[in-house]
């Protein structure tokens, strides 16, 4: 939806109706709601001046940085502090020469140089020299398109790129997946098995083949925009429009991103606008002298526990920068969407640092940065104009109510937020609790906490879970024993236990997904180690920078049996149009049994979590009928013990132990539920009975 005059300015009480209607404990807040929504309108009026479009002001890409154009070079850039500017580089010696000055063209601080055709080419080395009041400083283009890092001197520098054979794109009407989302988040840099950084052309030959066989619908990729520290796991950001050059060139990720839409993959990217690294010679920091050119002045434009500089999300440059920069990758590299990185930080002028969000009143008191939200919402309005079907996905661990609501019913307007307090849940419940102490019902209601009529992509485990310091899921529940008893001939307690919870856990959290589900490339099949970049503790290794796939290619280790259960489980969700169906809704659970059982889009699942029992005829209460098992984690080809067969049938019987009010029958199913095993029925015959009131389908 566009926001403009007619649409919503003055319409603020017929775009919270849906909003307050879905959630009642928005009702004390409609007016701060309102101001939000009139705050939105006035800045894209502000932005836009009722002249233009948002994607048309949008384009300071277009504008901004090095161009050829018209058999000439043209460079421009925003430097309000500064006295002069000069390019540098390999066209002048690296000296500043007046002939590779800048003119201030603008009031506000916009500086041009138009240069003949031969006086740069393809692959010069550039970056710019400013002086402002009292210093001076080298720094590399606001807009630059192109980083590269000298391997010998580790100095950053911008490139010339403007390549003899511009890339030619072979997939020009992929349109985003419309199905719920099955995301595979994939780091280019740590994807190969060698110790090294991987590239772009290797994840095209090598690891795209893997994510398609493992079903997933959607890759997303981390760390693209420029980073000068790798370690920071593409998280502090300094070039927002540069694609990291240590993977390869633009053509090069170009080629992944076609190759994968030529397979059916959208390819969604972290974008990092919460924050910007601290470096003045690379980043933005200090860029023309002063501190408050991009963000805020004093200390609310650094953050200490990150160490990186904070947006002024109410200035106008700052707002065309970003929205800029969403706008760029989706016409540049045809990206399909976003995953928006640390909204919570962007949010919240305390970033949600020791903050316990236990009252709505958390939502707009004088700690919610206003400018942020705005800007949040005009950039998933612009996103979704220019590329209609995008993605994009907020990580945001405080519950903002309307994050992931349209922008239609006054919402935030993300397609999809992360629930993100799963993947903790089970952190706590496998690192502190013994399985044996499960409790079922706060399971389920962990499992099934996110805000309605809001899109959520819930995940057992991401990237945040794998990095050193904390442990992968199935390293926590094997330990060591990982290391020397994975052999598909070794039957280690620890392990099977391992093997066994990483099964159910994986498949609980898939069922009761929201709307989507995600997996870190390479846990899919038990990875069993965490990742640590190369870093002066570690001496500079990257052992731990990469994925072992000769573990999940090896017929005779277990991992390639984990990774048949997940491409089998994603296939069921896919098959049954599982995360189609809202749901799910809970038949049974037992604290001491330790049996969960639920039901959604035809298909009842049943869960045992218990240690060391196996119940033989057990029974439950659920919708009558003819039950087909099409689905078990004890599967041998899962790496379980196998003590289910394939294709079993199961007819439910009327429970004659006593009646329920209204005089009616409840029916039971009776199952053998071997300890530590879940197990998928399809209900295939519905049978009638006259005084049934079993749960509504």
């Amino acid at each position: 939806m566009t926001i403009d005059n007619e649409s919503v300015f003055g319409k603020a009480d017929d775009l919270l109706k849906y909003l307050l209607e879905s959630d009642p404990f928005l009702r004390p807040y409609e007016e701060a709601l309102k101001r939000r929504i009139e705050h939105i309108h006035e800045t894209e009026r502000r932005l836009t001046q009722g002249k233009i479009s948002l994607a048309e002001f949008a384009a300071g890409h277009e504008y901004f940085g090095l161009h050829f154009s018209d058999n000439e070079w043209i460079f421009r850039e925003w430097a309000p502090n500064a006295d002069a500017v000069y390019m540098v580089g390999d066209m002048t010696g690296w000296l500043e020469k007046e002939a590779f000055a800048l003119d201030r063209i603008k009031s506000d601080g916009v500086w041009e140089i138009r240069m003949p055709e031969g006086t740069l080419k393809h692959g010069d080395l550039y970056r710019l020299r400013i002086h402002w009041p009292g210093g001076e400083g080298d720094r590399i283009p606001a807009y630059a398109r192109r980083v590269v890092q000298d391997p010998e001197t580790l100095i950053f520098n911008a490139q010339v790129w403007l390549p003899p054979s511009p890339y030619q794109w072979k997939c020009n009407d992929f349109q985003p997946v419309q199905t719920p989302l099955f995301i595979y988040e994939a780091h280019v840099g740590i994807a190969q098995e060698k110790q090294k950084v991987g590239s772009y052309r290797e994840f095209t030959n090598r690891i795209l083949k893997r994510i398609i066989k493992a079903g997933y619908n959607t890759l997303q990729l981390m760390a693209i925009p420029e980073h000068p520290y790798y370690g920071s796991f593409g998280y502090h950001v300094s070039s927002f429009f540069a694609a990291s050059s240590r993977f390869g060139t633009p053509e090069e990720l170009k080629e992944l991103i076609d190759a994968a839409h030529t397979a059916g993959l959208a390819v969604i990217m972290d974008v990092v606008h919460s924050h910007a690294v601290s470096n003045e010679v690379e980043g933005l920091s200090r860029f023309d002298g002063t501190y408050y050119q991009y963000f805020h002045e004093g200390p609310r434009g650094f953050h200490e526990a990150w160490d990186s500089r904070c947006f002024d999300y109410g200035k106008y440059q700052v707002l065309h920068f970003l929205l800029s920069n969403c706008k760029f990758w989706l016409d540049e590299y045809r990206v399909d969407g976003f995953r928006f990185d640390g909204i919570t930080s962007m949010l919240y002028f305390h970033h949600g640092l020791g903050k316990a969000f236990t009252s709505y009143a958390d939502y707009f008191d004088d700690s919610v940065d206003e400018e942020a939200l705005v800007y949040l919402t005009l950039a998933n309005q612009l996103i979704h104009n220019v590329r209609p079907g995008a993605i994009t996905i907020a990580e945001d661990i405080s519950g903002m109510p309307g994050l992931a609501a349209p922008l239609s019913v006054s919402g935030v307007g993300f397609d999809y937020r992360f629930a993100m307090g799963v993947p903790d849940y089970w952190i706590r419940l496998t690192k502190d609790t013994m399985d044996e102490n499960w409790d079922m019902g706060n399971l389920w209601h962990e499992l099934i906490n996110r805000r309605e009529n809001e899109k959520t992509i819930s995940y057992a485990e991401s990237h945040d879970q794998a990095l050193v310091g904390d442990q992968t899921l199935i390293f926590r529940l094997i330990g060591s024993d990982i290391y020397d008893h994975m052999s598909i001939h070794d039957r280690n307690i620890r392990v099977d236990r391992g093997m066994a919870l990483h099964k159910l856990i994986r498949l609980i959290t898939l069922a009761t997904a929201g709307n989507g589900y995600l997996n870190f490339m390479g846990n899919e099949f038990g990875h069993p180690e965490w990742i640590d970049f190369p870093r002066k503790e570690n001496s500079w290794s990257y052992r731990y920078a990469r994925r072992q796939w000769h573990l999940v290619d090896d017929p005779g280790l277990k991992y390639p049996l984990l990774a048949n259960f997940d491409r089998d489980m994603i296939s069921l969700a896919q098959h049954y149009r599982l995360l189609e169906i809202p749901g799910p809704a809970l038949l049974f659970e037992h604290f001491g049994d330790k049996v969960i059982a639920f039901k959604r889009a035809g298909l009842l699942f049943v869960f045992n979590f218990h240690p060391s029992e196996s119940y033989v005829d057990y029974r439950f209460k659920t919708l009558p009928g003819k039950y087909r098992m099409v689905f078990n984690s004890d599967a041998e080809e899962y790496g379980g013990h196998g003590r289910l067969l394939p294709d079993q049938h199961h007819e439910t019987s009327l429970d004659i132990s006593g009646d329920v009010s209204g005089g009616g029958k409840w029916h039971l199913i009776s199952l053998y539920l071997p300890t530590r095993t879940a197990i998928v029925l399809e209900k295939v015959v519905s049978l009638s009975c006259a005084t049934d009131t079993s749960p509504a389908q």
